[in-house]
């Protein structure tokens, strides 16, 4: 899919009640702007959007639009009301769309909550790209184990293995969300993925990041404020970077490295991919060697120890972790303490397998992991020339550099 061709339809329509206000929560500010112009800068920085629509209240939109820079504010070709539900104000800014486009088009919707306004660019150029084969949804590994409740008492524990905790941007072809739209009859519907899976019609998963939640109450806008406040946001124009809003940020730099021994029986993962091989690591966790080496240099950047001492191998909880979902609650500390990581430089040291052919699905896994864009990591592979322990081929190591932004 080339650029700038997906439209972005913006419900904006809800009052944020549980956030204490009694107004539309779109306008709720945060760091001193309305929600809602934080997912409009994304969608122009990201450079997939062609044109938005906010549903939206007028005189929410006309305060929002005036706190977006004009790349932003230029990409809402149209306001409309929204309806009494959330897929009623969906189906109202389709509508829209198709007015705009006329009724041969069928462009590219992304649909995204204004309530989610920390998700980056390049989340809606992914799903933007996915979608245009047919639907996408923005989803994360749940890093918790979900229990299916009634009353007060459990149910069931479905295999976290098998879930994902939706997000938006959601997306697909204009006339496939019309169709899905127009046949629903269960009721409200949490999210557009659902109406198309209720079609029959696949639907692709495209990983999201654990920044990209829902501000729902007020501890959910206070946390949403320190990241921008910190300048978790760097893709907003206009003063929202570190220093321009808030405390003044310093740079820290720190150091992971990790080995393991191989293994037969175990599965060869490394930087969130399974990498086909004879043997794999042994660990307490999937052994992934490049996720522990990063989340050990994101926690030295702060003085937070290593990741054994947040993640124990004595802590059964860990047994088989997947890493990059460590790596997600690293990142979620530095968060807690007003940091984010800015860049990182991962070099694998092994004979063997060969790595280069899975760098780039490496790069594309631990970008949203960290929330940064995937041209902020780096990964290399390098021989031992037979030198030593790795040299025999008897395990492999990975060393990690870091470099996070954090209060001074």
């Amino acid at each position: 899919m080339s650029r700038g061709e997906a439209w972005l339809v913006v419900p904006a329509y809800g009052l944020g009640v549980r956030l204490g206000g009694s107004g539309p929560k779109a306008v709720t500010p945060l760091a001193g702007r309305p929600l809602v112009a934080y997912c409009l800068e994304a969608a122009a920085a990201s450079g997939a959007v062609a044109a938005a629509v906010l549903v939206a209240d007028p005189e929410a939109a006309r305060a929002a639009l005036a706190a977006c820079p004009p790349a932003a504010r230029g990409l809402v070709l149209a306001v409309v009301l929204g309806g009494g539900t959330r897929r009623e104000s969906v189906a109202a800014g389709l509508a829209a769309v198709r007015a705009a486009v006329g009724p041969a088009a069928d462009p590219v919707v992304l649909v995204h909550d204004a309530a989610r306004p920390l998700a980056p660019p390049e989340l809606f150029a992914r799903v933007a790209a996915a979608a245009a084969g047919g639907a996408a949804v923005c989803a994360r590994p749940s890093p918790d184990t979900v229990k299916r409740v009634a009353g007060d008492r459990v149910a069931a524990t479905p295999p976290r293995a098998e879930l994902a905790l939706a997000q938006t941007p959601q997306g697909a072809r204009l006339s496939l969300l019309e169709r899905a739209h127009r046949a629903w009859v269960g009721g409200e519907a949490s999210d557009d993925a659902a109406l198309v899976e209720a079609l029959g019609e696949p639907v692709r998963a495209v990983e999201g990041t654990p920044l990209n939640f829902k501000v729902t109450t007020p501890e959910d806008l206070a946390l949403a404020e320190a990241w921008v406040r910190a300048g978790g946001a760097p893709w907003l124009a206009g003063g929202a970077a570190a220093g321009e809003r808030g405390g003044k940020m310093g740079l820290r730099v720190g150091l992971g490295y990790d080995v393991h021994p191989f293994a037969a029986g175990r599965a060869l993962v490394l930087g969130g991919v399974a990498i086909p091989h004879e043997v794999g690591l042994a660990g307490h966790s999937d052994a992934d060697a490049v996720c522990h080496a990063l989340a050990d240099a994101l926690l030295g950047a702060l003085a937070l120890g290593d990741l054994g001492r947040h993640f124990p191998d004595s802590d059964p909880r860990w047994q088989g972790a997947d890493s990059v979902d460590l790596l997600r609650r690293v990142v979620a500390l530095l968060a807690e303490r007003g940091a984010r990581p800015v860049s990182a430089d991962v070099t694998v040291v092994t004979e063997a397998p060969r790595l280069a052919p899975h760098v780039e699905a490496m790069r594309d896994r631990l970008a949203p992991a960290l929330g940064v864009g995937r041209d902020r990591i780096s990964i290399k592979a390098t021989r031992p020339e037979g030198l030593g322990a790795l040299g025999q081929g008897r395990g492999l190591a990975a060393m990690a550099v870091a470099l996070v932004a954090a209060p001074d």
